[in-house]
């Protein structure tokens, strides 16, 4: 099976922090295997735009030696990077100065798409709106990337908005979240609303319950000044993990377009209701004594014994809904874990009454769709053990791993970023969040943060390489449930 690859239009996209990590490790690496595929279009251009003082020849440079770090394959067509390479230029500049603003100007062409991808902390982006507008680099048609943190709480949120709407309105504005850009998120969709099967039973009358978890082995790293700033809910569940939250449990959309899907997302988000003190768990990765790298725990790794931040944090919701109504969310994530994994899980519940006896076991259909490693879908299925003896059931599931079910060419792995930026040329918001929404999502999270901070609550410790604190499998247990084992 091979995908087909449909070329955008011709466009100049300037990336504001076009020296940073972000640039260097997703954002060209990403644009580059676009152009390979054909859909970056050779008229397209790219202007990196940061305060280092270079010239287009040290920028190329420095991005052929990131996109043969991180371009994601050995095998790297010179040619092709040549060329690609041969669209690039950039520009010195100062976001919040007047320096290099018209030499950027004199590099944009007229009649071709024009984004801006602000890969800069949220700090600037008042001052890069306002500049672009003022030095008249942008028209009706032009687009803005904006990257999170998206505030670090309601009334930031609501400040950020209005830096941006003063020059731009809501329909240029992309603020990206690249979960949405994964495979198997969209791919979530499609099994809801495209596929009879499931969305008779997608609701509490058939659903037990719902799991959603994204771990990783990994701990803060080099981020720990930012992290200890801002923890696992702020970093992972206000966003990450509320967007797919709001894909799992919301209402089909009239039609597949951007608006339509995100009003119902925010019916979501509206309906969630308050979190109670119990059903949150927060914890503190320790230190490995078996770690042959001998990483350090959390508090010093962020260099503050005293922390109360999170970097792990389990919880459960409810939708205030008629279709959710009684169905609890169950989300989970943190860092230093046993295996990186990202899984949502619908768990179906007991058939209402057993024929074959207790002896037969208790078995439930459960719907995992994993977003990472191994992207695919699986559905298990209760069949009869083989053999004689008896009837004796087990588990078994229909896998959808993409790698065995559409081959090598339905399995690559065309990065998040990939996508969501063919997408801003597009002019397509889909996949993006609106502003509204950002909003109701810190409206809900700001009072579980205020809540937990007027009571001084104190992260439990867990050790790395675990699946996070004791109390994490407690707060399921209470209601005679399990977590999913966090495997790779």
């Amino acid at each position: 099976m091979v995908s087909r690859v449909i070329p955008v239009d011709p466009f100049d996209l300037v990336i504001f922090g076009g020296t940073g990590d972000l640039a260097r490790r997703k954002i060209l690496p990403g644009l580059f295997r676009r152009y390979c595929a054909g859909q970056m279009p050779p008229e397209a251009r790219i202007i990196g735009a940061a305060r280092a003082e270079m010239d287009d020849d040290g920028y190329r440079e420095m991005v052929g030696e990131a996109i043969g770090e991180f371009g994601g394959t050995s095998d790297i067509d010179a040619g092709k990077l040549t060329s690609f390479l041969e669209n690039l230029s950039y520009v010195a500049i100062d976001a919040k100065g007047e320096n290099g603003w018209r030499e950027l100007a004199d590099q944009m062409r007229r009649k071709v798409v024009r984004a801006f991808y602000f890969s800069v902390g949220p700090s600037l982006f008042g001052d890069l709106a306002e500049r672009l507008n003022n030095h008249g680099l942008t028209d009706e048609h032009s687009r803005i990337v904006v990257e999170k943190p998206f505030g670090r709480d309601l009334e930031t949120a609501r400040q950020l908005n209005r830096d941006l709407a003063a020059f731009f309105d809501e329909g240029q504005i992309y603020r990206i979240d690249h979960y949405l850009g994964k495979e198997t998120v969209q791919n979530l969709m499609a099994v809801r609303f495209g596929n009879m099967l499931f969305e008779p039973l997608w609701n509490s009358q058939f659903v037990d319950h719902i799991q959603i978890t994204v771990a990783e082995t990994v701990g803060v790293g080099g981020r720990g000044e930012y992290y200890d700033k801002s923890g696992a809910m702020r970093d992972m569940v206000q966003n990450h993990l509320m967007q797919l939250l709001c894909l799992i449990a919301m209402e089909p959309p009239a039609r597949f377009d951007p608006d339509a899907v995100r009003d119902e997302k925010l019916k979501v988000i509206r309906a969630l209701e308050d979190v109670e003190p119990h059903h949150i768990v927060r914890g503190q990765y320790d230190a490995d004594p078996d770690d042959p790298e001998d990483l350090p725990d959390y508090r010093t790794a962020v260099e503050n014994p005293k922390s109360k931040t999170e970097s792990f944090i389990a919880m459960k919701t409810h939708i205030a809904n008629w279709r959710w109504a009684g169905t609890p969310f169950y989300l989970r994530t943190g860092k230093r874990l046993v295996a990186r994994s990202s899984e949502i899980s619908i768990v179906f519940k007991d058939t209402p009454h057993s024929i074959f006896g207790e002896e037969a076991g208790r078995h439930r259909n459960v719907l995992s769709i994993r977003l990472q490693p191994n992207e695919g879908i699986k559905l298990g299925v209760t069949i009869k053990e083989p053999g004689p003896g008896g009837m004796r059931l087990m588990d078994v599931p229909l896998d959808m791993t993409f790698a065995d079910a559409l081959g090598p060419e339905g399995a690559e792995n065309v990065d998040a970023y990939e996508r969501l930026i063919m997408d801003v040329i597009r002019g397509n918001q889909t996949l993006f969040m609106r502003g509204d929404e950002v909003e109701a999502a810190w409206a809900w999270t700001d009072p579980i943060i205020e809540g937990w901070t007027k009571r001084g609550d104190v992260p439990k410790p867990y050790d790395s390489h675990s699946a996070g604190p004791d109390a994490s499998a407690q707060l399921m247990r209470r209601d005679d449930r399990e977590w999913r084992e966090v495997t790779p």
